[in-house]
């Protein structure tokens, strides 16, 4: 328990986390609730919410760096009042718009969508110590874990008890209520210590390197496993006669994902998250050997569930490592865009998979998928050697005061990416 005493004990981070779970929760609900208003109110099959999802997924993706730069340059409170008015207008309007004027609606809605996640993360990596990140980040993503928990449980009891058009009235409210606490909050996005953005912006080329790339794809592949998890769940029950077990198992696994959250905090040591991301998927290739029995399932889940919460948080922790703070704005907002497309891909992957084939195959295929992005970036895991995350802030950070030529180009220094490691 001491890492997490010495984390929680730092200025600012009690109050970040507490309002990150409960502005998450509104988030996590907008899919069901999308799918229930297109499907129930609208009298579209599942394909067409599906399409709606997939714009605002898609608008999510490309928002997310784009949102994370403005941040950089402009601080937090005006990116903050932009996406929380872009959300008020489009979960208050979407109830009057036809479906064809929603479509294009969703992806304008996640283009601006309020950017919580990689705020919070971001928020982390200035409030907390490199050396205390790894339990801090650990906490960030057991919220996450608990607002997916509870989140779509509401929406769905909501959808069913009232209508679908009131609850998405209601998230819009959450949405709204969530970005102007976090306004209130305005949490901050660089440490004291670290440098204001330079007239010269850092140029990606300086940070987005091949191990950061390597991270990023570790993160998508992390995701992709787990939204095919949760289709092929639901597919194996289904096919057992057990549906009705459906969220207990779902349950189980997300109690597996903060017990291993919990665990991965407290460790000493750092964890890779190549490591954690290859276990992972090793782990869910067998799961639907368990299918006859839901309680068997449960069992067969365990292993991986308590892979979900540490892999997330060691892609986040080393996201900001390995970059400056003067962007680490824009690098987080990859980061979420790495964890949208890869639920995005998983399901409808996974999905394909169970209809041309058995529920079981689902759990072999993205398990399989994710060994084979590990593999990929394994390479760039074995050039890398360690070395403090200082050394690449120190020379990212100076470039604009590198000595000069006679041209006034600044000098060639070493590659910072040779000194970064996971």
């Amino acid at each position: 328990m001491k890492p997490y005493r010495q984390a929680l004990a730092l200025p600012g981070l009690r109050p970040l986390l507490l309002v990150s779970v409960l502005a998450r929760i509104p988030l996590t609900a907008t899919g069901v609730t999308i799918t229930f208003y297109v499907v129930l109110d609208l009298g579209r099959g599942y394909g067409a919410a599906g399409l709606v999802g997939a714009a605002m997924t898609v608008g999510a993706a490309l928002g997310g760096p784009l949102l994370g730069r403005l941040v950089d340059r402009r601080g937090l409170r005006p990116v903050l009042a932009l996406t929380t008015v872009a959300e008020a207008i489009f979960w208050f309007t979407a109830p009057a718009l036809p479906y064809p004027l929603l479509l294009p609606a969703a992806f304008v809605a996640g283009l601006l969508a309020l950017p919580i996640f990689s705020v919070v993360r971001q928020s982390i990596a200035a409030l907390v110590p490199p050396e205390h990140r790894r339990p801090a980040y650990a906490l960030d993503s057991m919220s996450v874990e608990l607002s997916f928990m509870v989140g779509p449980a509401l929406a769905v009891a909501l959808s069913t008890a009232v209508s679908a058009r009131a609850t998405l009235y209601a998230v819009g409210a959450g949405i709204v209520a969530a970005g102007t606490t976090l306004w209130l909050l305005d949490p901050p996005t660089r440490a004291a210590g670290e440098p204001e953005p330079q007239r010269r912006r850092v140029p990606r080329r300086e940070w987005l390197t091949p191990r950061l790339v390597a991270v990023l794809a570790v993160s998508l592949a992390t995701t992709l496993v787990l939204g095919g998890t949760d289709v092929a769940v639901v597919a194996v029950l289904r096919a057992g006669g057990e549906v009705g077990w459906t969220g207990v198992v779902l349950a189980a696994w997300a109690v597996a994902s903060l017990v291993g959250g919990f665990a991965y905090g407290a460790v000493s040591r750092p964890v890779s998250p190549l490591a954690l991301v290859a276990v992972l998927s090793l782990c869910t290739i067998p799961v639907g050997l368990g299918g006859a029995h839901w309680w068997l399932l449960c069992l067969a889940l365990v292993p991986a569930g308590m892979l979900c919460a540490p892999t997330l948080a060691a892609t986040a922790d080393a996201v900001s490592r390995l970059v400056p703070a003067t962007v680490r704005g824009e690098a987080m907002g990859l980061h979420g865009s790495a964890v949208t497309v890869g639920i995005a891909l998983g399901a409808p992957l996974a999905g394909a998979v169970i209809d041309v084939s058995a529920p079981l195959w689902g759990f072999v295929v993205t398990g399989a998928i994710g060994l084979l992005v590990a593999a990929a970036v394994f390479p760039t895991e074995l050039r890398r050697r360690p070395a403090p995350v200082t050394a690449l802030a120190a020379q990212v950070e100076g470039a604009a005061d590198r000595p000069a030529d006679r041209s006034g180009t600044p000098v060639p220094q070493p590659d910072p990416a040779a000194a970064v490691t996971g």
